[in-house]
C-alpha cells in the first residue's frame, strides 16, 4: 500500500497547475519584464537603435569584458542626474554577472522608478557567454562608470 501511495503522489501536482488562461497572463507578464541572451543578441546584430544596454557591474568588471555597445552604470550611480541625457524613447536592458547577482534587478528597478521602460537580461554575462556570445574589453566608453 505504501508503494502504491508513492506512485500516486505527485510532488509537481501538490499544487494544481494554473488554467491555460491564467498561464497566458502569467507568462506574458513575465516576458514583459525580462529578455534572454539569444533575443538580445539577435536585436543587437540587427542594429536596433531603440535598445540601451546597461551593465550594472563595477567599472573594473565592465573593463574586463562587457556586451558590445553597453554602457557602464553601476547600480548606486543610477539616478536622475546620471540618466538625464539617456534616451527615453526606447528600452533599457540591464544586466550584471549572472543569476547570483541582483544588480540587474536593482538597476531595472531604478530605471523604472525614473520613468524608463526596462527589461532585465536573465542570466547576465554568465549566460551571455554560455550561449556563445562574445564580450568586448576596455574602459567605459562614455565616462558614466566610476573611476
Amino acid at each position: 500500500m505504501t508503494a502504491m501511495r508513492q506512485l500516486r503522489h505527485s510532488a509537481v501536482l501538490e499544487t494544481d497547475a494554473a488554467t491555460p488562461s491564467a498561464a497566458v497572463v502569467h507568462f506574458r507578464a513575465r516576458l514583459s519584464f525580462e529578455t534572454d541572451p539569444a533575443d538580445l543578441a539577435t536585436d543587437l546584430a540587427k542594429g536596433r537603435t531603440d535598445l540601451l544596454v546597461v551593465d550594472t557591474r563595477s567599472p573594473r568588471m565592465f573593463a574586463a569584458g562587457h556586451i558590445a555597445g553597453a554602457i557602464n552604470l553601476p547600480v548606486r550611480r543610477i539616478d536622475a542626474a546620471a540618466t538625464h541625457d539617456l534616451p527615453r524613447d526606447g528600452l533599457v536592458v540591464t544586466y550584471c554577472t549572472g543569476p547570483g547577482c541582483n544588480g540587474s534587478t536593482k538597476g531595472a528597478l531604478r530605471f523604472a522608478e525614473l520613468g524608463f521602460r526596462v527589461k532585465e537580461l536573465i542570466g547576465g554575462i554568465e549566460y551571455w557567454e554560455r550561449e556563445g556570445h562574445r564580450l568586448v574589453a576596455g574602459d567605459t566608453p562614455d565616462g558614466l562608470g566610476e573611476p
